[in-house]
C-alpha cells in the first residue's frame, strides 16, 4: 500500500489560486488529497468553485500562513505533508518524484530545486544554488539565509509530533523557524536537485510587500538560532549523527 500525500494550500485573496489548485489536482501520484485553507479571504474565493468537489475546503478567520498550515496539518489524512502557496504551482510529477526519492532514503523531510516564473508563467531563472548534501552544509547555510523554499518541501506527518507545529506568532518567516528546529532535532534534510516547482515572482507577493518586516523578523530569529546552529554543526563534524 503506497503512502498518501496531503498538499496544503493556504489561501488569502490570491488571484492565482486556480493554477495552484489545478497543479495539485493534476499530480501523477495516485494517493493524494488537496486541502485549501481559506485564511479569511474577502476576494477571489469564487475561483475555487470549480474544484470544490475535488478538494477539502477549510475556512477560518485570518491568522496568517502558519495558522493556515497548522489548520491543514490537523485535518490532513496523509502520511506525508506538502505545502503549496496559492500563487505558485507544481510540475505534474512533483509528488511522485519526491515521495519516491524519500522512500528510497527513509527520509523524514526533503526539499527540491525550483524555477522563478512571472505573472505569465514565463521562466525567469533557476533558483540560486542553495543545494546541500548534508546537514553540516545546511546548518552553515541556515546561519545566514533561508535556503529552503517551503513549497518544495515534503515531510512525514509524524515530524510535527517530534518538533512541533509552525509557530503562529511568527508572521513571515515561520518556515525558517521550522527548518532550524528540524535540523536542531537532528533530522536529516534531504535535497533533490530536480526542478519540481514554479515559484511566482510578482509585485503583490508577500516577500516583496512585507520585505522590511520580514527582514526584521528574520534577524530576530537569526539571533536566537545562529549560535545553536553552529554548535550543532560542530557536533556533526566530530561524528554526531542525524535521524
Amino acid at each position: 500500500m503506497i503512502p498518501k500525500v496531503t498538499v496544503i494550500i493556504p489561501f488569502y485573496n490570491c488571484s492565482y489560486v486556480q493554477q495552484a489548485v489545478e497543479s495539485a489536482l493534476a499530480q501523477t501520484y495516485p494517493e493524494m488529497e488537496v486541502i485549501v485553507v481559506d485564511d479569511g479571504s474577502t476576494e477571489h474565493t469564487g475561483l475555487l468553485n470549480p474544484y470544490i468537489d475535488r478538494i477539502r475546503y477549510i475556512r477560518k478567520i485570518n491568522g496568517g500562513t502558519a495558522s493556515a498550515l497548522n489548520a491543514g496539518i490537523q485535518e490532513a489524512r496523509g502520511d506525508y505533508i506538502a505545502w503549496l502557496s496559492s500563487d505558485d504551482y507544481y510540475l505534474p510529477n512533483k509528488t511522485a518524484r519526491q515521495i519516491s526519492f524519500m522512500l528510497e532514503r527513509g527520509a523524514w523531510i526533503s526539499s527540491t530545486n525550483f524555477n522563478f516564473v512571472n505573472e505569465r508563467n514565463e521562466v525567469l531563472m533557476e533558483a540560486p544554488n542553495f543545494s546541500f548534501s548534508s546537514n553540516v552544509e545546511l546548518l552553515n547555510l541556515l546561519k545566514t539565509a533561508c535556503p529552503i523554499n517551503g513549497c518544495t518541501t515534503m515531510m512525514k506527518r509524524q515530524l510535527f509530533e517530534k518538533v512541533g507545529m509552525f509557530n503562529e506568532k511568527i508572521k513571515y518567516t515561520q518556515d525558517y523557524d521550522m527548518w532550524c528546529r528540524v535540523v536542531l532535532a537532528d533530522y536529516k534534510f534531504h535535497y533533490l536537485h530536480d526542478i519540481l516547482l514554479h515559484y511566482r515572482y510578482h509585485p503583490n507577493m508577500g516577500t516583496l510587500t512585507h520585505q522590511n518586516a520580514l527582514m526584521r523578523e528574520f534577524a530576530a530569529l537569526q539571533a536566537i538560532y545562529s549560535d545553536r546552529l553552529e554548535q550543532r554543526r560542530q557536533v556533526l563534524l566530530t561524528g554526531g549523527r542525524t535521524h
